[in-house]
C-alpha cells in the first residue's frame, strides 16, 4: 500500500513525483517487507528460509513466529514509528526479531553487538529509541547487563527485549513473548496496523571520519526493490541458495541475507561467525549457489589449503571486495569484486560479464534508474575520461538526507542530490559496458574488514591518554582485513609510550568499541606536513606500509636462511 502512514520527524522522504517514477519503473516495489514474507510463506510454506547449524526455519515458521512477536511487541507498549536499538548476531533469532519489528512498524536502529557506551549513547541521543533488543549469548561480554546500564543513561528507553537468554526481571524474552501470543490473535492485532510501502523500514548506520554514527533511513519499497534488482543483476533467483557469515544487522546483511530471502523466497545458510572450513562444508552439504564476502572472508579462503577436498560444484558465483581474480583461481568458480555503501549504491557483476570486468573493476549498478557521476574531488565538475574522481550517485535507493543531521547531509549531497561517497574511482569501458574501478578513499577512515573506523574519533580518545600529547590514526595494509589502524603518537615529556594492549585497555575503558582500537603504535617527534601546513596523512600511510614491507622482507630472509641451514 503506497503512502506514508507513520511519518518520523527528521526523516527526508522521497518527493512524490519521483517516488511515482520509481514505482512505475519497478525500482520500488509497492509492498511492505512484512507482507512480502506473508506472500512468500503462502506460496512456499515448507521451503527453508534459513538454515544454520542450530536450526532450520521454514518460511511458514518464520512468518508465524514473527507475526506473534510483532503483535506481542505492540502489546507491551511499543508502537509503529517507535525506534528500537538492535545488538544481535547472525542467527535465526535475529531474523525473527527483525521481521517481528518490521511487521509492527517498529524501526530497528541497526547497531552491531560490538558497540559500547560511546556508540550506543550517540545513536540513542539521535534516534530516541523506546526499545532495546540484545542477544544474550553473543559473546562473553554481558550485553543484557550493558543494555540495563544504558537504560540508566537514555531517558527514552522503556522496553528491553532479550534473545537467547533466560527470563528475568526487567526484561522480556523473545521466546516468552511469542509463546504468550496466540497466532490467531496476532494476525488480528497486526491486521489493524496500517504500514505504507513508503514508510521507514529501518535505520542503518554510515561510517564517517568523525566516528559519530550517521543514521540513514531505509524504506520498505526501496529496500525491497534494491534487493531484487541486485539479485537479478548477479543472476540469483528464488532457486538460488546463499551463504552469509557476516553481521546480519549491517546494510549488506539486510540486503543480501534478509530482504532477498524474504522477498524472493530464496534459502539462505547463516553462520554466526567466519569459519572457512565450516563454510565450505556447508556449501557442499546445502548445495549453496552464491556467496558474498565483505572483509576477511576472501583472504582466509585464498589461504585455505584444503579446497580440493570440498565439492564446490553447486557454486555459481562468489563476490568479494577485492582480489576476485585470485579467489576465482583458488576456488575454480566465477568471482567478482563488489562495492557497496549504506547510502544506497551497490556495484558488482554477474558470471555473464567478462573476467576483466569482474576482476579488475567493482562492476556496475544493478538498477537501471541509478545515475552515476565521477566528479573532481571537492567540486561538482566531471572528471575527464580516464582520470580518477569521486564516485557520486543518485537513484531509487540513494540517501535523501541523514536523520536529524542537516549539516552532514549538506556535506554529503551535491546541489542536485548526488551522494558523494568519498571514494575515488576511474570510469572504464569494457566490452561496451561502463564500469568503475576503485582507486582509494578521500575520507579519513580505516576500513577494517568492512567496519569503518573514523580516524578523528579515535584520535580524540587516544589523546586523552596521560602519555599522549597528540595522535594521528591512519590505515595500514593487512592481508586478512584489508586495513588495520596504526596510530602515530607524539608523547608528553617524561612519559613512556603505552603498548598496544595497554592503549586498547584504556580506550575500551573510555567506552570505545574494541574493534576501533589501534593495532600498531609508532612514536614520532613530529608529524609530517603538507606544503600548506596540514598533517600529511598520505606520508604516514606510506611510512607504515614501508615499515611493514621491510619487516616482512626481514622475516622472509630469516625463514629462507633457516631453511637453508636445515
Amino acid at each position: 500500500m503506497r503512502g506514508i502512514f507513520h511519518p518520523i520527524d527528521g526523516v527526508t522522504y522521497c518527493p512524490p513525483e519521483l517516488a511515482q517514477r520509481y514505482f512505475a519503473a519497478n525500482a520500488w516495489i509497492d509492498t511492505t517487507l512484512g507482507d512480502a514474507l506473508r506472500a512468500t510463506a503462502a506460496r512456499v510454506p515448507e521451503r527453508p528460509a534459513y538454515i544454520t547449524d542450530e536450526a532450520t526455519i521454514t518460511f511458514a515458521e518464520l512468518d508465524e513466529r514473527s507475526e506473534r512477536l510483532g503483535a506481542a511487541l505492540l502489546d507491551i507498549g511499543l508502537a509503529p514509528g517507535d525506534r528500537a536499538v538492535f545488538q544481535m548476531g547472525t542467527t535465526v533469532d535475529t531474523a525473527v526479531a527483525l521481521m517481528g519489528a518490521y511487521k509492527a512498524g517498529i524501526v530497528p536502529v541497526c547497531a552491531v553487538p560490538q558497540y559500547r557506551e560511546v556508540e550506543i549513547g550517540q545513536l540513542a541521543a539521535q534516534s530516541e529509541p523506546r526499545g532495546y533488543f540484545v542477544q544474550a549469548d553473543f559473546s562473553t561480554f554481558d550485553l543484557v547487563a550493558f543494555a540495563r546500564q544504558m537504560f540508566g543513561r537514555v531517558p527514552s528507553l522503556e522496553h528491553l527485549v532479550v534473545a537467547r537468554g533466560e527470563r528475568g526481571t526487567g526484561h522480556h524474552t523473545i521466546d516468552a513473548l511469542i509463546e504468550a501470543m496466540p497466532l490467531s490473535r496476532a494476525r488480528a492485532v497486526l491486521a489493524d496496523i496500517r504500514i505504507g510501502s513508503e514508510d521507514v523500514l529501518s535505520f542503518q548506520l554510515s561510517g564517517g571520519t568523525t566516528g559519530v554514527p550517521k543514521i540513514i533511513p531505509r524504506f520498505h519499497a526501496e529496500y525491497i526493490g534494491h534487493a531484487l534488482d541486485w539479485m537479478r543483476h548477479i543472476g540469483m533467483s528464488e532457486a538460488s541458495r546463499m551463504i552469509w557469515s557476516l553481521p546480519m544487522l549491517h546494510n549488506a546483511g539486510q540486503l543480501y541475507a534478509l530482504v532477498s530471502t524474504v522477498a524472493a523466497g530464496m534459502t539462505t545458510v547463516l553462520m554466526p561467525r567466519v569459519d572457512i572450513a565450516r563454510m565450505l562444508e556447508l556449501i557442499e552439504a546445502h548445495r549453496v549457489t552464491h556467496g558474498l564476502s565483505i572483509g576477511p572472508v576472501a583472504p582466509q579462503m585464498i589461504a585455505y589449503q584444503d579446497i580440493a577436498r570440498h565439492d564446490l560444484s553447486s557454486l555459481e558465483l562468489f563476490g568479494t571486495m577485492s582480489r576476485a581474480d585470485s579467489l576465482e583461481a583458488h576456488l575454480g568458480v566465477p568471482c567478482f569484486n563488489l562495492y557497496g555503501t549504506t547510502e544506497g549504491l551497490l556495484l558488482g557483476a554477474g558470471p555473464a560479464h567478462p573476467a576483466e570486468l569482474r576482476h579488475f573493476t567493482q562492476g556496475l549498478s544493478g538498477s537501471a534508474e541509478d545515475e552515476i557521476r565521477v566528479l573532481l574531488p571537492g567540486t561538482e565538475e566531471p572528471a575527464p575520461d580516464g582520470v580518477a574522481g569521486e564516485l557520486c550517485f543518485r537513484g531509487p535507493s540513494s540517501l535523501r538526507g541523514y536523520f536529524r543531521a542537516p549539516e552532514a547531509s549538506a556535506q554529503t549531497l551535491t546541489r542536485d542530490g548526488f551522494v558523494r561517497t568519498g571514494d575515488m574511482v576511474t570510469q572504464r569501458l569494457i566490452d561496451g559496458v561502463v564500469c568503475f574501478a576503485f582507486e582509494g578513499r578521500l575520507r579519513d577512515n580505516v576500513n577494517r574488514g568492512g567496519e569503518k573506523i573514523g580516524c578523528e574519533e579515535v584520535e580524540a580518545y587516544v589523546s586523552r591518554h596521560p602519555a599522549v600529547a597528540d595522535a594521528k590514526l591512519v590505515a595500514m595494509p593487512d592481508a586478512l582485513y584489508g586495513e588495520k589502524a596504526c596510530v602515530y603518537l607524539i608523547l608528553r615529556a617524561n612519559h613512556a609510550a603505552p603498548t598496544v594492549p595497554q592503549l586498547a585497555e584504556f580506550l575500551v575503558g573510555q567506552g570505545l568499541a574494541k574493534f576501533k582500537c589501534p593495532e600498531r603504535i609508532e612514536i614520532v617527534d613530529e608529524f609530517p606536513v603538507t606544503r600548506v601546513g596540514k598533517v600529511d596523512k598520505a606520508a604516514l600511510r606510506s611510512d607504515v606500509a614501508e615499515r611493514l614491507a621491510a619487516e616482512h622482507a626481514v622475516r622472509a630472509d630469516a625463514a629462507s636462511t633457516a631453511k637453508e641451514r636445515a
